[in-house]
């Protein structure tokens, strides 16, 4: 249960984050936000704010923000259908009513003759009297369809009509705020556990481990181990970690006076199932504002840095897909993390944040990276792609990327459960 509460909570968090940078920096630039989603799927809750629907959808594998001009119209008023209109109190349509007419007694039904929703914003058509009139539609009306409203898009609100500096940024604005995220993570941390200082000094001890039953406690300066002096604390647990089962003289300085004992380091299996040494003593630490922030986006480029080589090597065939983790993979770690204890969580939240960054900018169909190479190509080539080529690779794209998803989840089922 604590890893299903955790998986949700860091999931819904990067997704929130990662969609919320869209959703801001399209709003800034004016576009219309139809939707904010978390999850796929059926709709599990929803409520709207301004011109925004938020929703929570029943499958947990991403979310969206649903701008306006992105996909085709819904809803396609031809000359010679029958609307009925609701009009402002200065004489503007506010509704356009497609169907259910009789639901709405005070609407005026036309017959349309010509209709511009997106540039001029007018509709012609014929009254009850064959009288042919020109209405001017307000920029915030609402079609109304099955009883369900949708806002319509003029094309000074639609994602196309925004120059390429905006659209960029709107689509990295995700991305991004993935990288911050992580680091606003990493400087919390820092915050909460302290810095490492580079020192041979004993910060604490666990309970059960060698360090204690041998005597040592936090402050313990170690002076040397077998003989070799120590200036820094990675001369200190290299030494130890080269010396599994294997026992150690060390000499130490505590209060002003120097002693001898023998330790004999415990063996357990690293991350690359090497065999290291350990005897169960944490570095020293301290607590600085300033240096915490070095640390947050430090660490997190050389997050960045760590899983752009990997994929790199995933690309020479160094890695395989063998190598990757799906969500499945991904919520056993999350569990091994868990039971590690909440710092070790918000680590591994970072390292999932950045991944999930760095991904999504992957020049790949349906990816951000994908629409951020379109706008690339549009300033390349002057113009922009035919809409309905650029929507068929992004959601060959997409399709790709759900095979690739099943591949991986096998990957992981056959790893951990088989």
């Amino acid at each position: 249960m604590n890893t299903f509460i955790s998986i949700i909570i860091i999931f819904g968090l990067l997704v929130f984050i990662h969609e919320l940078g869209h959703l801001i920096f399209a709003k800034r630039a004016g576009i219309l936000c139809r939707e904010f989603a978390i999850g796929f799927g059926p709709k599990l809750f929803s409520f709207k704010k301004a011109e925004t629907v938020y929703t929570i959808r029943l499958l947990p594998l991403g979310g969206f923000v649903r701008m306006a001009g992105e996909d085709p119209e819904m809803i396609e008023i031809k000359p010679g259908f029958q609307i009925g209109l609701g009009f402002l109190e200065n004489g503007k349509v506010k509704d356009i009513i497609i169907n259910n007419k009789s639901k709405h007694p005070n609407a005026k039904v036309i017959t349309v003759e010509k209709i511009d929703i997106e540039k001029q914003l007018y509709i012609q058509g014929y009254d009850e009297n064959d009288d042919l009139q020109t209405y001017y539609i307000d920029a915030k009306a609402d079609y109304i369809y099955d009883e369900q409203r949708t806002q319509i898009a003029p094309y000074n609100r639609q994602f196309g009509s925004k120059t390429l500096s905006q659209r960029a940024v709107a689509i990295f604005a995700g991305p991004f705020m993935n990288f911050a995220l992580a680091a606003v993570i990493l400087i919390t941390f820092a915050l909460i556990q302290g810095l490492p200082v580079d020192k041979p000094i004993v910060g604490d001890v666990i309970p059960d481990g060698a360090a204690i039953e041998a005597g040592l406690k936090k402050g313990d300066y170690v002076v040397s181990i077998d003989g070799k002096s120590l200036e820094t604390w990675g001369d200190l647990t290299t030494i130890i970690q080269a010396s599994p089962n294997k026992e150690l003289l060390f000499n130490v300085k505590r209060n002003n006076e120097v002693f001898e004992v023998a330790i004999v380091p415990e063996t357990r299996t690293g991350p690359n199932e090497q065999t290291d040494g350990f005897i169960g003593i944490y570095p020293p630490t301290e607590f600085s504002l300033i240096g915490s922030l070095i640390f947050g986006f430090k660490q997190t480029w050389e997050y960045i840095v760590l899983i752009i080589q990997s994929l790199g090597m995933l690309v020479t065939g160094q890695f395989t897909l063998d190598h990757l983790s799906g969500p499945v993979g991904i919520y056993n770690y999350t569990g091994q993390a868990a039971q590690m204890g909440i710092l070790v969580l918000m680590q591994w939240a970072a390292i999932l944040s950045v991944n999930l960054g760095i991904i999504n900018l992957l020049p790949l169909p349906a990816l951000d990276g994908g629409r951020l190479m379109f706008i690339g190509l549009e300033a390349v080539r002057g113009k922009p792609i035919d809409p309905q080529k650029e929507g068929i690779v992004h959601f060959v794209g997409f399709a790709l990327l759900m095979l690739l998803m099943l591949v991986v989840t096998w990957n992981d089922i056959n790893k951990f459960f088989l």
